[in-house]
């Protein structure tokens, strides 16, 4: 017999949709890691040009520096496990990871600006930016489908699409930019992440946990 309690119709697809998105606990932390997410995005999509046409590193180089800063990204997310079954909360570490982030998207900035950047410098410091991303999507993740039993895939799924479209958002942002420089990369991936840091902030007000 088919289970009558769930519905393929439009209409109890979107209420469940709409009753997810209006927890604040899901909002404020879909929101965190999304936005905090797409300043991945945004060095996904500008990364290449920032390296191999104006650091003039080779397309050989810039695949070993994609790989360290892949290991950044991994490596903190593992542990990330390790520092919850020390007792640290998740709620702690997404703060600090945010405010590491922040403080290193503008380092990251106003050395493109003036044109500082060379290309140690610029790998360490988006290795630095994508450690803390390790440390924020899973927290951020786990936190916003808490609330949910009955609707954890109506979560699951609405999460999934927000981290799509302002990861798309933000690399189209580095296009539409472009000055031929690092600027646009780099303004994109502070501006991520002080934007998340502020959702967080202003989100946690309404929490009950």
């Amino acid at each position: 017999m088919p289970d009558e309690s769930f519905s393929l119709r439009p209409k109890p697809i979107i209420k469940n949709f709409y009753s997810v998105l209006m927890n604040p606990q899901f909002y404020t932390y879909a929101f965190t890691g999304a936005i905090a997410g797409a300043g991945l995005y945004a060095y996904i999509g500008g990364s290449p040009y920032v390296f191999m046409e104006l650091l003039k590193v080779t397309g050989q180089q810039y695949g070993w520096i994609f790989a360290f800063n892949a290991f950044g990204l991994i490596g903190s997310s593992q542990l990330n496990s390790v520092l919850l079954k020390k007792g640290y909360k998740s709620e702690q570490i997404v703060v600090v990871a945010l405010i590491c982030q922040s403080l290193t998207g503008v380092a990251l900035f106003i050395c493109a600006y003036n044109g500082w950047l060379t290309t140690i410098s610029t790998t360490a410091l988006i290795f630095v930016f994508l450690c803390c991303q390790g440390y924020i999507f899973p927290n951020s993740a786990a936190l916003s489908m808490a609330p949910f039993s009955k609707n954890a895939g109506s979560a699951s799924a609405l999460m999934g699409g927000i981290q799509m479209g302002l990861g798309a958002l933000a690399s189209a942002m580095v296009s539409w930019l472009s000055d031929h420089t690092s600027v646009p990369m780099a303004a994109v991936m502070a501006g991520c992440a002080m934007t998340s840091f502020c959702v967080l902030m202003f989100g946690n007000r309404k929490i009950r946990y």
